[in-house]
């Protein structure tokens, strides 16, 4: 069962402090000495196939979250940071990062915390209008960036909020043409909102609610998966507000800011979770081999949501493939990023050039697959595709947009989109995270060297990339 070791000292001592036993009590419940327990918490010894099975038994664990990694994206992220300069030559090896990820998780979210003070300080320093509106907050995170990482290291999974939607799914009724409909009924006899579709005088307006009325407008112009959504989102704000208080408040955000920009999210989510409910869905993705086209013609979604619902199939007990899923614009910045996967993204700057998703724009919308290999030697099946968002008629704005969505080899034959492959004899690009702490020295690709190398010049001699690194 264990082919490998498993250290779980910060999970079993959060596990210990959510029950409020001692020690002592633990290692009662687990037939085991106390001693042993200590041994456990401070990743002495690792986790054996009886303490697994006592656990799980004890406390209605799933056996499979103890034996992930959940510090893979903290040691990713705490690699990327530490191999900036202003930490010096004396770099910790990878095996220390994961040492203080595993151990000292709150020490290593500290980190990363000062690292981004540090790095925007020091661009706000560097920006006249930095200087000249002296921002109090100018060294903090921004609220942006704080709710990003609530919900990176919640895995990307409410359980609550899921929990929430998917009883409220069988309310509305079964997955067919009349859902939409259903939806607005409900809104209207359960909490006396009036939904109705019309076409805004602007033409980027999605919705908008009126309080005193209780008048949700949404743009009719909007495909109908969108329409559900949104009006979902707004249903969320007002039938899960006690809920949501909640989890906001355990999150104790540093600012009003983050707050008011998690609810939001908060609403997404449930918005996402009542549009796929996670049992109906699961099922459905695993009988039709993680189609997202067929899954976005059964729940009646765009593949945009079809995509990011899977990749918040986390849930203890049910969980399904775990994917990476990004979404990238015309610029190649990343404005939706998430990874249940070993590869992170980059935090502090853009996505791999050789990364499929930059060639989906191309395609038209085809899906397109890519083997590659990380770094690491971490081996990914990829799927990216790209649509248009329009705003209005001829004169209205187009948002154009590439999707990524991908599973780490050992699942892809669960896919529909791996059956014709050889993935044993096949070739697989050689991608990287980020160029500033991808390690591959013959990359022609490469933007700027990594942080942690230096580089040797040659005036005498010129290659693609201009300089060697040593």
């Amino acid at each position: 069962m264990l082919d490998r070791k498993v250290f779980a000292g910060a999970r079993l001592r959060a596990l210990r402090a959510q029950h409020r036993l001692t020690q002592a009590e633990l290692a009662a419940r687990l037939e085991i000495s106390t001693s042993y327990v200590n041994q456990l918490e401070s990743n002495q010894r690792p986790l054996t196939a009886t303490v697994m099975f006592a656990l799980a038994s004890s406390f209605n664990l799933d056996l499979s979250s103890m034996m992930t990694d959940a510090s893979d994206r903290l040691v990713a992220a705490l690699r990327e940071a530490l191999a900036d300069p202003a930490f010096g030559e004396g770099v910790p090896n990878l095996q220390e990062i994961k040492t203080v990820a595993t151990n000292a998780p709150d020490m290593a979210h500290a980190v990363l915390r000062l690292y981004e003070s540090y790095r925007r300080s020091n661009e706000r320093l560097a920006s006249v209008d930095a200087v000249l509106t002296r921002d109090a907050q100018s060294g903090m995170q921004t609220a942006y960036e704080e709710v990003r990482d609530f919900f990176h290291f919640a895995d990307n999974y409410i359980d609550p909020l899921d929990h929430a939607a998917e009883a409220l799914a069988l309310t509305i009724g079964p997955f067919d043409p009349n859902r939409l409909q259903r939806l607005i009924a409900y809104c209207q006899t359960g909490h006396g909102m009036e939904a109705a579709l019309i076409i805004p005088d602007r033409p980027d307006m999605i919705r908008e609610f009126d309080r005193a009325t209780r008048r949700l407008t949404v743009n009719a112009r909007l495909e109908p998966s969108s329409q559900f959504f949104q009006i979902a989102a707004q249903l969320a704000g007002m039938e899960q507000a006690d809920l949501s208080a909640k989890l906001l408040d355990a999150a104790n955000f540093k600012t009003t800011e983050a707050r008011a920009i998690c609810q939001i999210g908060l609403n997404n989510y449930f918005a996402g979770a009542l549009q796929m409910p996670y049992g109906p869905f699961l099922n459905a993705a695993g009988a039709c081999g993680y189609d997202i086209e067929e899954l976005a013609h059964l729940f009646g979604a765009s593949l945009e949501q079809v995509a990011h619902r899977l990749s918040t199939m986390q849930r203890p007990n049910a969980r399904g493939v775990p994917f990476f899923f990004a979404r990238v614009d015309a610029g190649g910045t990343i404005t939706k990023r998430h990874s249940a996967t070993a590869l992170q993204f980059a935090r502090f700057g853009g996505a791999c050039p050789l990364w499929n998703v930059h060639r989906a724009f191309e395609g038209r919308g085809e899906i397109i697959r890519q083997l590659a290999e990380t770094p690491d030697g971490h081996r990914y099946l990829s799927l990216a595709w790209s649509s248009e968002k329009r705003s209005g008629g001829y004169h209205g704005t187009t948002r154009r947009y590439a999707y990524a969505l991908g599973c780490e080899i050992s699942h892809a034959s669960r896919l529909v989109y791996a059956q014709d492959l050889d993935l044993g004899r096949a070739a697989f690009d050689p991608i990287g995270i980020s160029c500033r702490i991808c390690e591959r020295r013959s990359c022609t690709q490469r933007s700027v060297p990594p942080l942690a190398s230096s580089i040797s010049v040659n005036a005498d001699r010129r290659a693609v990339v201009p300089y060697d690194i040593d």
